[in-house]
């Protein structure tokens, strides 16, 4: 019985070490190499696991960075130009510093200007109404006003307004990581450049109806007039759909479109407000005071000045005339 033991022993030993030696074949055979510089951009990175890079997270952020030749199609928008000049100084490369993004809400039907048409009664959920119904209001492209944007937000940088049903974004605390916008099912949130100042001019509007059905589902729909897009000289707006789109890009912040959209549905960001200018009548009757007929005694004596003549004088000397032949006519 001794041996039986010893013999399953040293049998299950044996074992032991050739799958042992199989396994450590196998491991040298396939060993993927790790660049040790994976581990050093990792640590430079914020940690967020945000996914606003485009990559599952910062391991797999950090990764693409050490494989890629150069880092121009890759950014941070966590750590912004910061981050990613200390990620180019880690692997001895360049990078461009790029202009920060900030999300914005591409809906303004508030209660106000977009009326509820029915009643919703279900999982207050955006993803699940947005399945379900095309929403309370005749806009089926508009805000459900769940929240969902404000629940995938890890940074705070969100809150919903009780007073208008929409989404707020704190421009301070957002970090562009595209989280809000990816949430959205109804594709209302969007990342466009700070612009200098922090100034930014957008549609606030998704609606793709004809011009009256959009006016009449939201009072300040985009009707697709295209007279921002005839007003703009940069080529920055464009028509789609019944739906003007302003191009972040290629705007120059003039400020020319707003004025001429009658539905209201362009906004202006942090702009100084406007100077109101009188309308051309107004300024002409304010000015009609100072274009008043001159007095007689002044246009007399422009007369004078123009003619070299007396012309008091010669009156006098009319009336004298006249007087002298009355005289010799009654002597007569």
């Amino acid at each position: 019985m001794s041996q039986t033991i010893l013999f399953t022993i040293g049998s299950i030993t044996i074992l032991g070490f050739l799958a042992a030696a199989i396994l450590y074949f196998i491991a040298s055979k396939f060993k993927v190499y790790e660049d040790p510089k994976i581990d050093e951009v990792e640590n430079a990175l914020p940690s967020t696991n945000c996914g606003g890079c485009g990559h599952p997270g910062c391991r797999a952020f950090a990764e693409a960075c050490v494989k890629a030749d150069d880092l121009s199609d890759l950014h941070c928008p966590v750590g912004g130009n910061e981050t990613m000049q200390n990620v180019a100084d880690l692997l001895g490369m360049e990078v461009e510093e790029r202009d920060p993004y900030v999300a914005v809400v591409l809906c303004s039907g508030s209660f106000e200007h977009r009326k509820k048409a029915n009643v919703y009664d279900g999982t207050p959920n955006c993803t699940v109404a947005h399945g379900l119904y095309g929403g309370d209001t005749d806009c089926q492209y508009g805000c459900l006003g769940f929240g969902e944007c404000v629940d995938a937000c890890d940074f705070e940088a969100m809150y919903m307004d009780e007073k208008t049903g929409l989404p707020v974004v704190i421009q301070d605390k957002c970090t562009a990581c595209n989280a809000c916008v990816t949430a959205c099912p109804r594709d209302i949130m969007e990342l466009r450049p700070k612009g200098k100042r922090d100034r930014r001019i957008f549609v606030s509007c998704i609606n793709q109806d004809k011009g009256g059905a959009a006016k009449k589902a939201c009072e300040v729909a985009c009707t697709g007039c295209s007279k921002c897009e005839s007003e703009c000289k940069y080529d920055a707006i464009t028509i789609e759909n019944y739906l003007a789109y302003i191009d972040g890009e290629k705007c120059k912040l003039c400020r020319k479109c707003a004025p001429v959209c009658k539905s209201n549905s362009i906004l202006e960001i942090n702009f100084p407000p406007r100077k109101e200018r009188p309308e051309k009548k107004d300024r002409i009757k304010k000015e009609r005071p100072a274009r008043a007929v001159k007095p007689i005694a002044t246009e007399t004596a422009t007369l004078e000045k123009e003619a070299g003549v007396d012309v008091v004088e010669m009156v006098k000397k009319a009336k004298d005339n006249n007087s002298k032949e009355e005289n010799s006519e009654d002597k007569a």
